[in-house]
Formats: structure tokens, C-alpha cells, sequence
């Protein structure tokens, strides 16, 4: 539908005869309303729309005083106003978040309340953004800018339930009044005609087909050409390193922190900031806020170049907080790096790389922890040739990522505990976001491969309602149980989730036994290719401007 809205710039007009009024708020404003022909056309119209809305009567009352009689009722129109509207009640809720201090708090409560700030704010800059978006026709960007504020409001409610304090009540009432309107946008952006899609189609304006991009655009300058294709950032093979800001900690570069090469890169820049970290262990943890834009890490090797931290829930930090590096700048790459959290398994969450920023490509790194480790929170991403090591809902979080080449390794857990690969948060059928693990191989640390009869092993478990998860072309070893996917709780809902597997190979990749779910499926090549990067996370563009292969096909 997105699709076809973007070819024909929303210029529809919504028939008047296939109208089911609402018994309650709504019939009665139409009663009430005026006598004049266009006024009741509008009110009809905004109706039609609201009336597949996750809230109708919030997005009736909200467009029915905004929209004027004297323009054009098109769906453009309607869906801009209702954004505007979006966007005037998050500002809102902006002063209650900037009179709520984090002093005389604990620090879950104080780290609550800074998640919540920090992440309110990242949501107001996307929805504004989202504005000339959807003017310009691309839903795609739009629909992953508006999903991503429903995941900052989710991330947000999740860290005030554990941490109550003072002000708990009026902020969440607050957040969950607030961004019912952002729901509403993305219900009317994502199938304004139709009402929420199915959980597992992904609509996407463009399809390019199958095919292999690893090519670099015309208007990649020369500069940014040699450094993202070369190996060595020493200089050592004729590259000039003073084209990088150079972290080192013998003190021979720049900086001997991260951080602070973080910190000394430009504000808010349209442009590379290249950070070369030498090899060495970094014990810091690291944080690319959102006004550091297009920051490029790169390191001398997965085994060389580590960053480590020991934050944890188990510690009092909020999942959110307790990643060793955390990014939520736009246009964010790394390279032959290493990120751990070593926390250890008995302190729960404990988050090795956290990334709430979009267009974020991570190559040829490992991201070692236990439960939590890689935290895909938000916006889309990409990952290519990683290995991921963890326990428990190690690959979890509600983006739109696709990983590829990865080698996904699942460690020992305490005694007792079970282990699952993904824990996907998609809460919303209208969110386009969901974990994509293509030509990837799944396998055991050799202590839980020796106890594989008497720990039990899942390719994931749905975090929220619509939880999105898919395997595509890789290796599974048979550590994981038959069934193949685990419930999160026993009255857990599993028909409105979407877990599907696609041509896998491997001892453990047998569908036979797997689970009987409303919402589990052995897909098709079609339904597989939903799942592809050009359909998925529409990175073409963006992925081939960081020189990272990746394969568009299956």
C-alpha cells in the first residue's frame, strides 16, 4: 500500500459510500456538526480514516479542529495534519520530562528518568524529520522514523516500571496519552485504506530485484574511497593517516580514549568523522550521541582494537545505560573492532553494543557478553561479517536489522536457565522493524554443546505481541531444540507474531517439529525476499556508500 501511495503522492479521495459509523463519540460530532456540505465532507473523510486507527476517537477529535474546510480533503493532507498534531503533543510532554529532576534518586530511578529524556528527544528530532519525508514520497524513511519513536516510548515505560519514584504516574500517563497520536500517524502512513497489515508483509516503494551490490556511488568522494576500502589505517601502506582523528593508548595518536575522539569530532556533520583506534584494550564505556553524526570507527582487528565495560542491570544501570558502547548518531560504521561487556552472566543485562540510530553498518566485529549482548534497539542496521556471543536474548531490541555472514554463537547460562538467540520488541503491526539473520551459522560454545541434552536452546522468544524474527539460508547446529522457538511467558500471545525460516541447512534447521504457532511459518522465496535488504531496510543506497559487501539476494 505504501507503495502505492508514494506513485500517486496520497491524491486520493476516500469514497463516501462504505462509511460504518462509530455508536459513540464520533456519530455524535457528526450529528452536531455543521449544515454546510463541505464541513460534513471533511468530518466523513477523517472518519473513514480514523476508523482503522489503533485509537479512533483520539485521531478523530485531534483532525476534526485542525483540518480546514478550505482545503482539499486528500489523505496527504490528512496524514501531514495529523503528524503536525503528533508533533505539538510530544513537544508537550517535553516540559513534564524538563521539571523532572534525577537528584535525590537512586541510580535505576535517576537513569530511568535520563533514558527517558534522552530518548523523548532523539523521538521529536525523527518526527519532525519525518515531515519532509513524507512530502517527498519516502514512506520508508518516514514509517522508520515514526517506528522508532514508538520503540523510544516503549524503552522508556520499560525503565519508570522497574524504577518507580516520585513522578512515576504523571510521566506515564503522560508518555502513553502522548504517543497514542504517533500510533495513530504510522497506522495512517503505514495502510490508510486498509487498517493494520499483516505481521509479516514488508511494504517498501522500491524492489530492485535480485543481485549483489558491493560497488561504491559516483559521489563518493576519493578521500572517503581509499580509507573505507583499505585494510591497514597505519599508514603503513601509503595511506595517510592524519585523515583520521588516531586513538592510541600509548599516547602516540590524538587521544587516548575514545571518548574523547568522540567528543572532539564535529557537531551534527553532513560529513565522515574518521576514528582510527590502534590496537590496545579501551576499558571505557563509550557514547555517540545523536548530535555526532557519520562518526566511522575502525580499528585493527576484531582481536586487537576492544572496547570493554562491566555495566549491568545487576548494578543498578537501566539495559539501556549499561551498554559498553552505546551509538544513537546517525550514519554510524565500525570496522574490525571488538565490543564486550563482561559483566558476567549472574549480573542479567548487561549490554556489550547498544545502536538507536539509523543507517548504522557494523563489518567484521565481535560483540561478546551473556544476556543482552547486542542491543539493536532502533531505526535500521546492518551487519555483516560479526560474531555475536550471549545467552539469553543476546540479539534483541525492535529494529529493522538485517545481519549477514554473521557466525551467532550461544554460550553456557547460569545453571537452571534455558537460552534463546533473539528476543525481537516489535509492539506495533504498523512498524516496519523486525531482526532478518541471513547466510549466518548458529552455534554452540563447546561447553553448551556438550550439555545440549540437558540445556535447552531457542532461536529466539517474542519479546512484544508482533515480535518479527526470520532465518533465511543459514547453518544451525543441533543444539537448538526442535521446536526451534520458545513462548516468553505462558499466556503468552503467539498468533500475532510473525517467526519464519527459509531454506537453512544444518542438524538443527529441521521443520518438522517445530512449533504449531498461528504466527510461525516455513516461508516461500517470496515471502522470504520480504526479508532481503533492499525490501527490509531499503539500504542499497546508504550500504553501498560504506564500502561493507552485502548481498541482496537469496
Amino acid at each position: 500500500m505504501a507503495a502505492f501511495l508514494a506513485k500517486h503522492h496520497f491524491l486520493l479521495l476516500l469514497p463516501l459510500f462504505s462509511f460504518t459509523f462509530f455508536s459513540t463519540p464520533l456519530t455524535s460530532a457528526l450529528k452536531n456538526s455543521s449544515s454546510n456540505d463541505l464541513t460534513n465532507l471533511h468530518l466523513l473523510q477523517i472518519q473513514s480514516i480514523c476508523k482503522t486507527t489503533p485509537y479512533p476517537n483520539v485521531c478523530f477529535n485531534s483532525l476534526k479542529l485542525s483540518v480546514s474546510i478550505n482545503i482539499p480533503g486528500d489523505l496527504l493532507n490528512f496524514i501531514l495534519t495529523a503528524l503536525e498534531n503528533t508533533i505539538t503533543e510530544v513537544t508537550k510532554l517535553s516540559t513534564i520530562l524538563a521539571t523532572t529532576t534525577p537528584y535525590n534518586l537512586i541510580e535505576k530511578q535517576r537513569g530511568a528518568i535520563q533514558d527517558c529524556k534522552e530518548l523523548h528527544q532523539i523521538s521529536l528530532i525523527a518526527l519532525k524529520t519525518s515531515l519532509p519525508k513524507i512530502k517527498a514520497s519516502k514512506i520508508s524513511d518516514a514509517r522508520a522514523f515514526l517506528s522508532a519513536t514508538l520503540t523510544n516510548k516503549d524503552t522508556c515505560l520499560e525503565g519508570l516500571a522497574s524504577a518507580s519514584g516520585p513522578r512515576q504516574p504523571i510521566l506515564v500517563s503522560s508518555l502513553i496519552s502522548t504517543y497514542k497520536h504517533v500510533s495513530n500517524s504510522l497506522s495512517m502512513l503505514s495502510n490508510p485504506r486498509q487498517g493494520p497489515h499483516k505481521a509479516g508483509v514488508v511494504h517498501a516503494e522500491n524492489h530492485h530485484g535480485r543481485r549483489l551490490l558491493v560497488g561504491l556511488p559516483k559521489w563518493l568522494d576519493r578521500k572517503n574511497r581509499k580509507i573505507l576500502q583499505n585494510d591497514d589505517y597505519s599508514g603503513n601502506d601509503g595511506n595517510d593517516p592524519s585523515e583520521s582523528i588516531v586513538v592510541a593508548t600509548d599516547g602516540s595518536g590524538n587521544f587516548t580514549s575514545i571518548q574523547e575522539a568522540i567528543n572532539y569530532a564535529p557537531n551534527n556533520s553532513e560529513y565522515r568523522t574518521f576514528i582510527y583506534v590502534r590496537q590496545g584494550i579501551y576499558e571505557e564505556n563509550v557514547e555517540v550521541p545523536s548530535y555526532k553524526t557519520n562518526i566511522v570507527m575502525l580499528g585493527d582487528g576484531r582481536d586487537n582494537t576492544i572496547i570493554t565495560g562491566n555495566r549491568s542491570v545487576g548494578d543498578g544501570w537501566t539495559t539501556f545505560r549499561s551498554a559498553t558502547l552505546a551509538v544513537s548518531g546517525e550514519g554510524f560504521l565500525a570496522r574490525d573492532m571488538g565490543f564486550e561487556n563482561i559483566a558476567g552472566p549472574e549480573k542479567h543485562q548487561a549490554v556489550a553494543l547498544r545502536i538507536n540510530a539509523d543507517l548504522a553498518a557494523i563489518y567484521r566485529c565481535t560483540i561478546i557478553g551473556y544476556q543482552d549482548t547486542l542491543y539493536v534497539h532502533s531505526f535500521r542496521q546492518f551487519y555483516r561479517e560479526c560474531n555475536i556471543y550471549g545467552t539469553i536474548d543476546y540479539i534483541f531490541g525492535n529494529a529493522a536489522v538485517v545481519l549477514q555472514g554473521c557466525n551467532i554463537v550461544t554460550r553456557m547460562p547460569l545453571p537452571g536457565q534455558f537460552t534463546a538467540i533473539t528476543a525481537q520488541s516489535r509492539d506495533n503491526p504498523d512498524e516496519n522493524t523486525g531482526i532478518s539473520i541471513q547466510n549466518c551459522t548458529v552455534l554452540a560454545a563447546e561447553d553448551l554443546y556438550s550439555n545440549k541434552s540437558k540445556v535447552k536452546s531457542y532461536l529466539g522468544r517474542p519479546w512484544k505481541k508482533y515480535a518479527r524474527t526470520v532465518y533465511i539460508e543459514s547453518y544451525i547446529d543441533d543444539f537448538i531444540d526442535p521446536s526451534g522457538w520458545s513462548k516468553w511467558s505462558d499466556n503468552n500471545t503467539v498468533d500475532t507474531l510473525y517467526y519464519g525460516e527459509y531454506g537453512n541447512q544444518g542438524p538443527g534447521s529441521l521443520t518438522e517439529s517445530r512449533v504449531s504457532w498461528g504466527g510461525y511459518h516455513v516461508m516461500d522465496y517470496d515471502e522470504a525476499s520480504n526479508f532481503t535488504v533492499s525490501q527490509f531496510i531499503v539500504g542499497d543506497e546508504w550500504l553501498d556508500s560504506t564500502s561493507f559487501p552485502y548481498d541482496d539476494t537469496i
